[in-house]
């Protein structure tokens, strides 16, 4: 369960998402991912209000776990997560429900025992609440263990709570509902006071789990440094404090524990840290100090600022505050840095400026053979439906934006030799006048650049699309020449077949068909080529729309081809029996021309049914899983 932005609780939540603030060396969401793949969970659902694309750019999944970002564009509740996630498993499948904020982990395998031992529906997770002079109270952690069956008891949309709405209604049918005490405290955060109390009162086990070499003076200071920690000897250090690589503490400052700072933090001269926690990239300038707070990424705190239980959040310039008045100075030489909304946009930049240059570079190379393409699709029937192939090319991409957005990109110096290999061919066609060779190299080339840019994992991804690109080019004239007479022929003969067996008197002289008074000549543009190419990309597109098995998918690209001679045969015979009724020039290139746009929808209808057939014929292979059966006690 991961919430979106706060407005109102606290100042840094309504600019970060909790779930994506850092403890330790990593996001809380993604120490809570790592901590279900140790324990042998493989399929995640996280269930969110934010932008899906915010968190798979955010969060480093580990590669044991197959997750699914489920967005909620309304609250759904607790109980309707477990309906979102269930919707794509339908077998016995055991949903624990997690809380993302989590500091303190629990073992998932004790609490999966205690729910089977206690033959329960479902199993609410307790943990002790201390509130000082030895008292504690037992009060809902947010974590829940159920099996399916209690998704008979959760209506089919809307809002729907476990506490208030899901327990209540599995008592009142007799289900059995278990509590079951976590042997620590979750330290389950929602806003900068309790994420400080759960962050510095765990700071040991998150830095044993970091694994930071720990440097012990005494029972009561402790030190885990990383990699790259700079400490001023006039500086003193006391109580347990996790120092991040590249920390930088200058002379005279005094951190008082428990704290915790990230990667490059700088503290200035003569300054006080205690009880805060600071995020990578802050820099405290001179003369100030930090009590009870969290700095936010890049904080920049001006040198002589006091800042008391806060959140400081980066871009904010904070004043310096000494006996009450607010004075402002200006930053020490060198320790200023770019401003995050700059950084951020260089960043960016930098990203995409390469590849729109290579792009940009490809394009302007390859412009004369593209016009010529241009030209073949406006002017050739045959091969017109290629201009629509790599329209529909960059919208299968954006269909499946988020799942490419989840793979990581690691160049491959192999694009390079695909993208030679492309400029080779060129070359190849260019002096021996093969214009099939050029056409060819482009395909060649967009796979080259995009191994070379993006890496093998993000290659496989697309490659189905790379290939379904080869579709917009024109066959070579050997292979076109070398076809076109025989299915002209075969067009001939099977429109007669059909006129002779619906009782038509026929007379054939070579592509010349004679129906009573009317004649039908079948020119070399209706041999069907064009109904060949155009339902290949159909055929294509379907395959690469359709959630079905490779196997079912080359069934239907295999019979593009039987279902275009069959569309081409009754687009003829049609317009043959047509020809005997209408007369005049107009009328029969109206009625010519529009069986041809006709036959495109019929192909679909044709592929559809076939798709429907397929569903008859096969039959899944049914999984054999046990089923427990337990005896509720009432």
């Amino acid at each position: 369960m991961v919430g979106g932005r706060d407005f109102g609780r606290c100042s840094l939540a309504s600019r970060l998402p909790t779930a994506l603030w850092p403890v330790g060396g990593r996001i809380v969401l993604e120490r809570l991912l790592l901590h279900l793949a140790n324990h042998g969970i493989t399929q995640v659902a996280v269930c969110s209000g934010l932008d899906k694309s915010q968190l798979v750019k955010s969060v480093q999944a580990d590669k044991r776990l197959e997750v699914e970002y489920i967005e909620e564009s309304l609250p759904v509740g607790t109980a309707g997560i477990i309906r979102e996630a269930a919707k794509k498993k339908k077998d016995n499948s055991l949903f624990i429900l997690f809380p993302s904020n989590l500091v303190c982990l629990p073992d998932i395998d004790a609490l999966i025992s205690d729910h089977f031992k206690s033959e329960s529906d479902l199993t609410v997770a307790l943990e002790l609440e201390h509130k000082g002079n030895c008292e504690s109270s037992e009060q809902a952690s947010g974590i829940y263990i159920c099996s399916n069956s209690v998704l008979e008891f959760i209506p089919e949309d809307g809002y729907f709570d476990i506490k208030e709405g899901l327990i209540p209604k599995m008592l009142r049918a007799g289900k059995r509902v278990h509590a079951a005490a976590l042997s620590c405290q979750t330290g389950n955060f929602r806003d900068c006071h309790e994420y400080i109390h759960a962050v510095l009162n765990n700071i040991k086990r998150i830095a044993e789990q970091d694994r930071y070499k720990s440097y012990k003076d005494n029972e009561t200071c402790t030190i885990w440094m990383g990699e790259g920690v700079k400490i001023d000897p006039t500086a003193r250090i006391t109580g347990q404090v996790v120092l991040m690589d590249n920390v930088e503490i200058a002379q005279d400052s005094v951190v008082i524990g428990p704290c915790m700072l990230g990667r490059n933090v700088t503290v200035g001269k003569n300054t006080i840290i205690t009880g805060s926690v600071l995020w990578d990239g802050t820099i405290v300038g001179e003369e100030s100090m930090v009590d009870t707070c969290v700095l936010d990424y890049n904080a920049n705190l001006l040198p002589g600022t006091n800042v008391v239980e806060e959140c400081v959040v980066s871009g904010l310039k904070k004043s310096a505050q000494k006996n009450g008045t607010a004075l402002r100075k200006a930053p020490v030489k060198g320790s200023q840095r770019i401003p995050e909304q700059y950084a951020a946009f260089a960043k960016r930049a930098m990203k995409y400026s390469a590849p729109a240059l290579v792009i940009g570079a490809f394009i302007w190379s390859y412009w004369p053979g593209l016009k010529e393409l241009w030209g073949i699709w406006m002017r050739n029937d045959e091969y017109s439906s290629g201009l629509l192939v790599p329209f529909l090319a960059v919208y299968i991409l954006w269909l499946r934006r988020q799942t490419i957005l989840q793979v990581p990109l690691k160049p491959a110096i192999f694009g390079l030799v695909l993208f030679l290999f492309a400029q080779a061919l060129r070359i190849f066609g260019l002096f021996f006048l093969f214009s099939s060779a050029e056409y060819l190299s482009v395909v060649f080339g967009i796979a080259g650049i995009v191994l070379l840019l993006f890496g093998w994992k993000l290659f496989i991804k697309v490659s189905t699309v790379l290939l379904f690109l080869f579709l917009m080019l024109p066959w070579p004239h050997r292979i076109q020449a070398a076809v076109s007479m025989p299915l002209q022929q075969w067009s001939t003969s099977s429109a007669v077949f059909c006129l002779e067996v619906m009782g038509f008197n026929i007379i054939r002289e070579g592509n010349v068909i004679h129906i009573g008074a009317s004649t039908v000549a079948v020119a070399e543009a209706c041999n069907g080529l064009r109904m060949i190419t155009a339902f290949f990309v159909i055929s294509g597109l379907v395959a690469l729309l359709v959630s079905r098995t490779w196997r079912q998918k080359l069934i239907v690209l295999i019979s593009s081809l039987p279902v275009a001679f069959l569309c081409n045969t009754l687009r003829l015979t049609i317009t043959a029996i047509f020809f005997t009724v209408v007369e005049g020039q107009y009328w029969e290139k109206v009625f010519h021309d529009f069986g041809g746009y006709a036959m495109m929808p019929l192909a679909l209808v044709f592929i559809v049914g076939e798709l429907w057939l397929i569903d008859r014929l096969t039959v899944p292979p049914e999984e054999k899983k046990e089923i427990i059966i337990a005896r509720h006690k009432r």
